[in-house]
């Protein structure tokens, strides 16, 4: 059985739904009690900042020591040598203290989704959940003297760590949770016509294609922006959301993208969108996607 089929049968588990719900609800509720700073914590937790998820990043520290761990653990086993549990020990306690922080960027990141990814990765959260208590168990019986009772809790963290890793490759590699949806593949760059500069009105976003690709044109304060229409988060239509002072907000998630070069001003996404160049000829409006070092913003027109 492969992981569709494992993330399918999830996906039919009727139960988890409302489990899956509240959870999202009141971790929404967390973020937005706090005005402002909560909304910049919740950013710093996505990894806007980083240019792509933090949770990933985090991830490393507790699956790369308690590997180390483990290795320990077994060769002490079969050789009996007892210099290596101070190593295996520290590795434990490390990999706990790795797993706060990748619990935290993982329910931030998890509470934005939504269908099967949310089904899949609320599991994913609990097999994790599962693993830290039997590794905060492991840890404690080891400081009690009962090691091998230990050495088996940390045995069982690591089977359910790898099996909650595995089930995390599904949602990167099979959902695409945490990768750039944007369309960047075959941007034009050179100009392509859209539609009449008449048809595009003061404050009214407007979904056209340019060279086979949805691209979002919104005129504000008299110039003319163009950004890739498909959220580079999930995929939200962006021409369906709402407009802002220079900035455009993604009805799916609350991503918010700022119209003069597609930087994030607000997440959850993680990668910002591609950003076109814009100019009126013959009385149409062309886009054309360049660089951004070598953008010009808003509109020009025929001399």
């Amino acid at each position: 059985m492969d992981s569709n089929q494992i993330a399918g049968a999830i996906d039919r588990q009727e139960w988890l739904t409302p489990v899956a719900d509240g959870l999202s609800d009141a971790v929404d509720i967390a973020f937005k009690s706090g005005g402002v700073a909560s909304r910049a914590v919740e950013d710093a937790l996505h990894g806007t900042w980083l240019g792509h998820p933090l949770h990933p990043v985090l991830t490393d520290i507790p699956l790369g020591a308690w590997s180390v761990a483990t290795t320990l653990d077994v060769m002490e086993l079969a050789t009996g040598r007892k210099d290596l549990a101070p190593g295996a020990d520290a590795a434990v306690a490390i990999g706990l203290a790795g797993a706060v922080g990748a619990a935290v960027t993982g329910l931030t990141d998890w509470h934005d989704t939504d269908g099967k990814a949310k089904k899949v990765g609320i599991v994913h959260g609990m097999m994790n959940l599962t693993a830290t208590g039997f590794y905060t168990a492991s840890l404690v019986l080891r400081k009690r003297k009962h090691r091998e009772a230990g050495i088996v809790c940390g045995l069982l963290g690591y089977a359910i760590s790898s099996a909650a890793a595995w089930l995390g490759g599904n949602l990167v590699y099979e959902q695409k949770i945490g990768t750039d949806h944007a369309e960047r593949e075959s941007l034009p760059d050179s100009f392509v016509s859209t539609l009449p500069e008449e048809e595009l009105h003061e404050g009214e976003p407007v979904r056209v294609e340019a060279g086979g690709r949805k691209v979002l044109l919104v005129r504000q304060g008299g110039r003319i922006y163009a950004l890739a229409d498909t959220c580079s988060h999930l995929g939200g239509p962006l021409a369906e959301g709402k407009l802002g002072d220079g900035t455009i907000t993604c009805p799916w998630h609350g991503s918010t993208f700022r119209l003069e070069d597609g930087s994030i001003a607000r997440g959850p996404a993680t990668y910002p969108q591609p950003c076109f160049e814009t100019r009126v000829r013959n009385g149409r409006i062309e886009v054309r996607y360049v660089n951004p070092e070598q953008r010009q913003i808003g509109a020009t027109r025929d001399a």
